[in-house]
C-alpha cells in the first residue's frame, strides 16, 4: 500500500458520492471553498456536456480529517450530494421496492450499451437490470476522485509543484503544439473546451455540435503537465515502484481512456534514438536536479521509472462516450431478443473535463511519490527533509564519492 491512498463510494443517482482519502500530513492548510469546490467546478464544464451538469452543483462537505483549517493527519472523509436524487428516490431506493410499485418508476435497463461496462458487469455480478452496473460504472464517480485530487495538489503546492492540463485533440480536430503558458490551467480554462489553440478550439466545438445533431459522441486526447518536481520520486528496482507505470494505471483507470503516453510516447518508437532521447546539459538554474537539465523533454520528465527533474507529461487518450442517441444494436437480457441499446442521459463530448480528473489522478501518484521520498507526519517534516535532499543535490559536486 502505497503512503497515500483513497477509495470513493456511491451510485451516480444516489443520495451522494464519498471520498476516503488517507495519508496527507498533518498541517496542511486546507479550505473546501478555497481549494477542491473550484476543482469541482472545473470537472463540470466543457462544451459538449449533458443537462445534468446543470443540475447538479458539486460542493463538498468535510466529514472528518480537518480541524480549524488544517489537516489532522487523519483519514480525511468527503461526501458530495447528488442534487438529482430527489428525481431518483424510487429508482435508487436502498430498501426492496413494494409489491404495488410501477416496475416503470424503477427505471430499469435490459438492452447494454456497447462500450459501456453494461454487458460485462451484468454477467460478472450476475444481474439482469444493468443499471445495477451503470450506476457504479458511470463517469460521476470522478467528482470523488477530483475531491481527493484536490487535496493532492494542495500538498504539491505547498512544496513548488504544480499542475495542469490541456485539451490537445478533440474528433480530428488537433491542436498545433506549442509552448505551454507558465499558468497551463487559466489559459486552458478560459477556452470552451481548454484547448490553448484557439483555431481548433473553434473546429472542435463544431465538429461537437456535428456529432450532436447526429446523435453521436466524440472522444480525444487530453494531456497533463507536473512541474517543479524533483529528480529522484519514484524507483527502477521493482516493478511496481516504477513511477512511469504508476502514472500510466492511475490515468487508464479513468472511465473511458483507453491509451495513456508519458512525453512523444508512441512517437518515439518511430523515430532513431537521436532523435528520441534527452542530452544531459548543464543548467545552474535547476535547483531540483542538482544544477543538470536536459536540452529537451521528450521522456516527459521520468527515466527509469524515476523523475528527471523536467516537467512530467503525460497523455490520455479518451474514447467516445458509449451513450448513443443514435443507438447501437444491442441484446435483451431477459429473453435474448435483439434490440436497441439503452440510453442514459449524457454528453457529446467530455475531454475537457477528464483533463481535470487526470490532473487529480496525476496529482494523487505524484504526492504519494512525494511522501515516499520524503516522509514526515507534518507537512513541516516534510518540507524540510525535501529541502534538505535539494540542498545536497546543489552540494554534491562532481568528485569521487
Amino acid at each position: 500500500m502505497t503512503s497515500l491512498h483513497f477509495h470513493t463510494a456511491g451510485e451516480s443517482h444516489g443520495k451522494a458520492l464519498t471520498a476516503l482519502l488517507e495519508g496527507v500530513p498533518a498541517g496542511l492548510c486546507l479550505e473546501v471553498e478555497r481549494d477542491v469546490d473550484p476543482e469541482l467546478a472545473r470537472r463540470q464544464g466543457g462544451y459538449g456536456r449533458g443537462r445534468r451538469m446543470q443540475i447538479e452543483q458539486d460542493r463538498v462537505e468535510l466529514l472528518s480529517g480537518v480541524r480549524l483549517g488544517e489537516t489532522l493527519g487523519s483519514p480525511i472523509s468527503m461526501v458530495i450530494r447528488n442534487r438529482d436524487w430527489e428525481n431518483w428516490t424510487t429508482a435508487m431506493a436502498h430498501e426492496a421496492p413494494p409489491e404495488q410499485v410501477n416496475p416503470k418508476a424503477l427505471r430499469p435497463h435490459y438492452l447494454p450499451r456497447p462500450g459501456h461496462a453494461d454487458l460485462a458487469g451484468a454477467f460478472k455480478y450476475d444481474r439482469r437490470d444493468v443499471r445495477d452496473i451503470l450506476e457504479r460504472a458511470s463517469a460521476r464517480e470522478t467528482a470523488a476522485r477530483v475531491a481527493c485530487g484536490a487535496v493532492a495538489k494542495r500538498l504539491l503546492a505547498e512544496l513548488g509543484i504544480s499542475i495542469g492540463s490541456h485539451v490537445r485533440s478533440i474528433g480530428s480536430v488537433v491542436a498545433d503544439g506549442g509552448e505551454l503558458p507558465e499558468n497551463l490551467n487559466e489559459v486552458a480554462d478560459a477556452d470552451l473546451v481548454r484547448c490553448l489553440d484557439s483555431d481548433a478550439s473553434v473546429r472542435m466545438c463544431t465538429e461537437i455540435d456535428d456529432a450532436k445533431t447526429r446523435g453521436d459522441t466524440l472522444g480525444g486526447v487530453f494531456e497533463v503537465v507536473a512541474r517543479g518536481l524533483p529528480v529522484g520520486l519514484g524507483s527502477y528496482v521493482s516493478w511496481d515502484r516504477r513511477l512511469d507505470g504508476r502514472l500510466a494505471a492511475a490515468v487508464m483507470s479513468i472511465q473511458a481512456v483507453k491509451g495513456v503516453d508519458l512525453g512523444i510516447g508512441f512517437q518515439g518508437a518511430m523515430r532513431p534514438g537521436s532523435q528520441v532521447h534527452d542530452a544531459i546539459v548543464p543548467n545552474e538554474s535547476q535547483l531540483r536536479s542538482g544544477g543538470i537539465g536536459r536540452a529537451t523533454n521528450r521522456a516527459g520528465g521520468l527515466e527509469g521509472g524515476v523523475t528527471t527533474g523536467e516537467p512530467v507529461v503525460v497523455r490520455g487518450a479518451m474514447k467516445p462516450i458509449s451513450t448513443l442517441r443514435t443507438r447501437l444494436p444491442s441484446v435483451d437480457l431477459r429473453d435474448g431478443s435483439v434490440g436497441d441499446a439503452a440510453v442514459e442521459r449524457s454528453d457529446v463530448c467530455a475531454v475537457p473535463a477528464a483533463g481535470v480528473v487526470g490532473e487529480s489522478m496525476v496529482a494523487l501518484v505524484l504526492a504519494g511519490a512525494v511522501l515516499e521520498k520524503f516522509g514526515g507526519d507534518s507537512v513541516g517534516e516534510v518540507r524540510r527533509n525535501m529541502d534538505g535532499y535539494i540542498t545536497y543535490l546543489a552540494e554534491r559536486g562532481f568528485g569521487e564519492r
